[in-house]
């Protein structure tokens, strides 16, 4: 026996805990039987996604004799040039990866990229919390952002004329669609780790880009089974748009300002904060505390919501889509 050998379990799992990344969990389960079994009881993990697992819905074909007769001659050929080549991998599900881990209390997914498409230099940040579908989501945005010492900073009183206003709501909204677009199709990816995962008691999909974020605590999971559940039983379906949740009727508290100078000297253009949260609950009065911790951690977003939370509230509805 040698050192390692030594060291009780109970030590051997919070090492493996430290080391958390999937990827080198499931290499050090072939190092022994020992660790094999150790390694899937470790609770707090990593996995890091390189690589899109979803069904990507295929584009339709072009129906015309020309393109049929291409069409017909590449599948001809296609076998000559593809037998010595291995076939591709299907990628893996999260659910399938962690399908040998079975003890998992705290989950971080981190996707290979962010979501948007966005006009050069606009940024959009934006967390969600799910249960069954959206509890709410904390949205920033701006159009560009520069240093600039002498900017003048629009007031916090001002008045946007009714143009502007109608101008710079419609790209706001456009954010906050694709925020919402963004978060509820990560909602759905996980559906089925979160099913076969009932010791979990929080889970984070986020993106290296650091553009969204997605949590969902005990509760929210529990509830997402509960569902699902009734789903079984009754013969019913979670609504479903093609490969994410459908996002319920939400209203939407934005707040907004044309030129937003910060502390640091960066200047904001059309800088934005939207929380929202499914229509008829009414808890708008905790705007600040839910947009603030959203975002505490991070200086530029947390000084800017800081700054917007002075703004005039602007309270839209929008239905489930």
């Amino acid at each position: 026996m040698d050192a390692f050998d030594a060291i009780p379990n109970h030590v051997v799992i919070d090492i493996l805990n430290k080391v958390a990344d999937v990827k080198t969990l499931i290499r050090c389960r072939s190092v022994s039987k020992r660790f094999n079994s150790l390694a899937a009881q470790s609770d707090s993990l990593l996995l890091q996604l390189d690589q899109i697992f979803a069904a990507v819905e295929s584009e339709p074909e072009v129906n015309s004799p020309v393109a049929n007769f291409f069409r017909s001659i590449f599948k001809s050929i296609l076998p000559i040039f593809s037998r010595s080549a291995k076939p591709a991998e299907t990628p893996k599900s999260p659910a399938q990866i962690l399908a040998g881990f079975n003890r998992i209390r705290n989950l971080d997914v981190e996707l290979y990229g962010g979501d948007a498409n966005l006009e050069k230099g606009a940024a959009v940040k934006w967390k969600a919390e799910f249960g069954e579908t959206l509890k709410s989501s904390v949205i920033v945005a701006f159009r560009s952002a520069t240093v600039n010492a002498s900017a003048t900073e629009s007031p916090v009183n001002a008045v946007e004329t009714d143009s502007e206003f109608v101008c710079g709501l419609k790209t706001r909204v456009v954010w906050t669609i694709n925020a919402l677009m963004a978060a509820s199709t990560r909602h759905h990816l996980m559906r089925d780790l979160v099913k076969e995962h009932k010791e979990m008691e929080r889970l984070t999909v986020r993106d290296r880009d650091e553009e969204g974020t997605v949590v969902m605590s005990a509760a929210g999971m529990k509830e997402y089974r509960e569902a699902e559940a009734r789903v079984d039983e009754k013969g019913l379906g979670l609504e479903r748009v093609r490969d994410r949740t459908e996002v319920p009727n939400v209203r939407m508290s934005m707040r907004h300002a044309p030129m937003l100078k910060l502390k640091s000297g960066i200047c904001l253009e059309a800088a934005t904060l939207v929380v929202v949260r499914p229509s008829g609950v009414t808890s708008d009065d905790n705007d600040a505390e839910l947009a603030t911790e959203a975002f505490a951690a991070d200086c530029m977003y947390g000084e800017a919501v800081t700054a917007l939370l002075k703004r005039r509230r602007n309270v839209l509805e929008m239905n489930s889509f």
